[in-house]
Parts: structure tokens; sequence; C-alpha cells
């Protein structure tokens, strides 16, 4: 399945089970020599679930990256799998779900991440389809030992660094997961295979970061190019473009409510200031499905 590019493998683990998920994620992963994929995300029984109306959430989903680290969260990878598991009746959804300024969705889960328990629309075509999903993605978290960076002060915003004799200036934001953001002026003239690696495993991050580059294009919004942590360079991150347009909005670039440009597609943002979450919207695709042989 992908969501705007960012393509993972996906098991059914109401039905499978993966004794090595960190293992097969590296191998299922190659491009050349596995399914290839950015990453292997499962889709689990929640570790949360309780019968009757105390039921806090509705599956649990997993993900490692290419590499084999586990990661604690990705918004690309929670639409596709919302799709999946609907689709599929895993479960069945529940009531409305309101997103701030925008219709109504017809079906909402809850879904167990490494970064809590996250609500998600679905907006359903006449087919029962999936079409676009809405993950209300939480408050973005600010304070440095939190994201984790090694820095000083109540946020990160415009801090100056110096990479690879390039003066740059860096905001952190995390969404479950850390996130280093960068403003420039042309966001493809960024040499990014370079230096996404080095910012990447920067000594400032104990846990490495998501890497992010962004031309912002009006008050609505911008275009950016990601390096993720243990992947690489990838299509989008959802995860990454709400740490994106929290870093514009902290720096008076772009309004709450805008549009990430990705490589692999387009990914609606709105930072309600109400409640101060961070609504994502954007597409779901089941690319195809098949038999992986056990080796």
């Amino acid at each position: 399945m992908q969501g705007t590019g960012n393509d993972y493998v996906y098991v059914n683990c109401f039905k499978e089970k993966i004794k090595n998920p960190a293992k097969l994620a590296r191998i299922i992963s190659d491009r050349h020599f596995g399914v290839g994929a950015d990453g292997l995300i499962l889709i689990c029984p929640s570790t949360t679930l309780r019968a009757g109306p105390s039921k806090k959430a509705d599956l649990r989903m997993r993900i490692f990256n290419a590499d084999g680290s586990e990661a604690e969260m990705c918004g690309n990878g929670i639409r596709c799998v919302a799709k999946y598991a609907y689709e599929h009746k895993l479960v069945r959804g529940s009531n409305l779900f309101a997103i701030p300024g925008s219709p109504p969705c017809q079906k909402s889960l809850n879904i167990e991440t490494g970064r809590g328990i996250l609500k998600v629309g679905l907006f359903l075509n006449r087919k029962n389809e999936v079409e676009k999903v809405c993950v209300n993605m939480g408050q973005p978290i600010l304070t440095p030992k939190n994201i984790p960076v090694k820095l000083a002060g109540e946020k990160i915003v415009e801090h100056p660094i110096n990479i690879m004799g390039k003066k740059l200036r860096m905001t952190c934001v995390s969404m479950g997961n850390p996130h280093a953001v960068f403003f420039c002026n042309d966001v493809d003239s960024i040499n990014l295979e370079k230096l996404g690696p080095t910012i990447e495993n920067h000594r400032l991050f104990s846990k490495r970061v998501n890497v992010h580059f962004v031309q912002v294009l009006g008050r609505d919004e911008f275009k950016a190019r990601t390096w993720e942590r243990g992947s690489g360079i990838t299509l989008a991150c959802g995860t990454g473009v709400c740490a994106c347009c929290v870093a514009a909005v902290l720096t008076d670039r772009c309004e709450r409510i805008c549009t990430a440009h990705l490589p692999g597609g387009d990914i609606e943002l709105n930072w309600c200031e109400k409640d101060n979450c961070i609504y994502m919207t954007g597409p779901a695709v089941e690319v195809f499905e098949g038999i992986w042989p056990k080796k």
C-alpha cells in the first residue's frame, strides 16, 4: 500500500505471526531482492482492546523502517492501516469523526501506535471504499528533551547549525517521532542524499532524526522533501509534513491550514488552534497483495 508515494508492505497480524519483524523488514523492503518498500507495517490486535463500551482501540500498528529499526509513528502508514482494516473487515468503524472546518467523515477508528491511541476518520465512496483518511495526529511536542534533541531552551526554532560547511537554521518538532525542519529558497537544489544522513545521525539526536527541507510557496502551501530516519529519501512523510506545518507557523511563514506538496502527492494540514492538535488528510491506496515465502 502507499500513501502519497510512501510505500510499505503490510501484514495482517490478525491472521499471521511474524517472529522477527526487524529481520523481515530489511529483507522484504529491498527494492532489488525483496518486494521493495520504505518499510514494513504490522496490522495487529490492540493491546488495549477491551470488550463493550470501554473499548479504547480497534487495532494496533507497528512500523519497521527499511533498516529494521522500529519507529514510533507513520502518518502515511496509519492512513493505509485504516483503509485495510475497514475494507478487509477487521473492524467495523464507529461514529462520525468531525474535522474542524471540514465535512464529517463517515466512519472513525481508534488505532494504537507508538504515539498513543489516535483517532482516524474515513471518507468513503459510493462503493463503501476508503478514498482518503483524516488522522488526528495529536499535539506537537516542542520541548527539546522530549523530541529528543540535546539543546537548551523551551523550543528549538531557527537554531543555527553548521552541517557539512553549510550554515543552516533548524526547527525541531516531535510528532511522536523526531523531526528537524530546514527552510530554503529552492528545495530541489538541496543535496538531500548527503545532507540527509549527516543530519539524521548528528550527535544532537540521541534517537536519530527525520530530516525535511521546505520551500514556502505561499501562506497556505509549501513544498517539501524528506530524508526519513532508517529509510532514506521517501516520496512523502506524514508525521514530517505535520512537523513542517508547525515549523512554518512558528516562524510565521504559513497559516495553520495549509497544503503540503510532496514528490508523491499532496497532504492537507490543519493545526487547530482550539485543541492544539494537527489534522492530516490524504489518500491511501492498496497496490497489490501476495504471498511471501518462508525462508
